[in-house]
């Protein structure tokens, strides 16, 4: 297995190989450079006209009903992960990777270019931009799990684990990108230069994947233990994939339900930084940087935490839960931002290893299918924790607020420690067996 993955590897002597492993994953690694510079330009994208919108809503257009309106917003935000699930599945696996990637990215810069053209002739109506979310949320839908798919195509098996901790860091420099402009751009140019800027990032991501070539599935693929009945064919039917994964589905039930509380933080943050503290937002845009970064810092990291997924996770949850509950207790610019940064490490620690774990786990064949039902499970939850919070935010302080996250979050840890307890032997057979010579991959994070 160890000279087989050092035969498909690109240097050009076993001299240069120890130079080349120094290097971060995305220089040595054109292509999936490329393509990881394409999401963060999309999530960016994304990321700002969420944010930039829902403090417009908040700060300026939505009056007595701002809880309600942002909620709606970013409930309508989510739907198309969930709603898509299946005709995403099916378009990933039946569509050539690199079309899917680049048209997705292009529709949602036209979508954008479009929305600012709009924009800019006149105010249009608040409809417009839930319009312009839905549509913008579809092509993100398509974009981010055939990505995910992708990477085992785009790097070598011992690289899978790196990429995917670069991968997941895209969400936080989105939210360092996309969060701290949003804001900013709306109190200096309004909601028109938020949706010219995304058109202008979704575009050039667009460009960036019509020229990158992808090579196609790789055969080092084929050397990792997998479970039974792995190997190639046709993806079967979601219902089916989470049935024969019975470990993976209760983790991903966890997930879900944890989000119901944790990203109550998109809603709740707004109303806390207009109703508690008082500031404009240039203080959202500070929040949002340190969710961010925390985030990045986490995906960076996780992978060097000791100890099981389940029993990792189990603890980030406990310590999310004292992050989101600390500016409830403590009013403050100081508590909030330290409690964005604690709860963006946790949600980075959390991502890169249990996305690696299901990259190993996951039949190649199912995983186009899977990542796309994972997105819909996880996010199935959002509309419904956007709406819920939202209608609170209207009746409820927003310190109130903090403490109902800190509270949710709790019973969901202990969920998740008993699943890793009840975690049969064989399930973290895979996550070593992938080690063969190439062993500097952690270190690299």
């Amino acid at each position: 297995m160890t000279a087989t993955g050092t035969a498909t590897r690109p240097v050009t002597g076993p001299a240069d190989e120890p130079a080349a492993r120094r290097l971060p994953l995305v220089l040595r690694n054109r292509r999936f450079g490329a393509v990881w510079a394409a999401q963060v330009l999309t999530q960016a994208a994304g990321r700002m006209f969420q944010v930039g919108t829902v403090w417009w809503l908040v700060g300026y257009a939505a009056g007595a009903d701002r809880g309600l309106a942002s909620g709606a917003f970013l409930a309508v935000s989510t739907l198309p992960a969930v709603a898509l699930a299946p005709l995403v599945a099916s378009l990933i696996a039946r569509r050539p990777h690199r079309t899917v990637l680049g048209a997705s990215a292009a529709l949602a810069g036209l979508v954008a270019l479009g929305t600012a053209g709009w924009t800019y002739a006149g105010t249009p109506p608040m409809a417009v931009a839930y319009g312009a979310a839905l549509l913008l949320a579809g092509c993100q839908a398509v974009f981010d799990p055939c990505l995910t798919t992708s990477v085992p195509e785009l790097v070598e098996d011992a690289d899978i684990e790196t990429a995917t901790g670069f991968e997941l860091s895209t969400q936080s420099l989105a939210g360092l990108a996309g969060g701290l402009l949003g804001p900013l751009v709306v109190d200096t140019a309004g909601p028109a230069g938020v949706v010219a800027g995304c058109a202008g990032a979704y575009l050039l991501a667009a460009s960036l994947i019509g020229a990158t070539r992808f090579p196609g599935p790789t055969a080092p693929a084929a050397d990792v233990p997998a479970p039974a009945g792995d190997g190639p064919g046709p993806s079967r039917p979601l219902r089916r994939i989470l049935s024969e994964l019975p470990f993976i589905r209760q983790v991903l039930l966890c997930f879900a339900a944890a989000n119901v509380f944790t990203t109550a933080v998109f809603v709740v943050m707004p109303l806390y930084t207009r109703t508690v503290l008082h500031a404009d937002g240039s203080t959202v845009a500070a929040l949002e940087a340190a969710l961010g970064a925390g985030t990045l810092v986490g995906s960076f990291t996780g992978g060097r935490l000791p100890g099981a997924p389940t029993a990792v996770g189990a603890g980030c949850l406990v310590l999310m839960a004292a992050a989101l509950g600390l500016p409830g207790l403590a009013a403050g610019h100081a508590a909030a931002l330290g409690a964005m940064a604690v709860a963006g490490w946790c949600v980075g620690v959390i991502g890169v290893r249990f996305v690696a774990l299901f990259q190993r786990l996951v039949p190649a064949a199912d995983r186009p299918g899977f990542f796309a039902v994972m997105q819909a499970l996880l996010g199935a939850t959002f509309p419904v924790s956007s709406l819920v919070f939202g209608l609170l935010g209207d009746h409820l302080p927003a310190r109130t607020l903090c403490l109902v996250q800190a509270l949710g979050v709790l019973p969901v840890a202990a969920a998740l420690w008993w699943t890793g307890r009840r975690e049969p032997e064989p399930v973290a057979a895979p996550q070593e067996a992938p080690a063969p010579a190439a062993q500097p991959i952690g270190d690299v994070r």
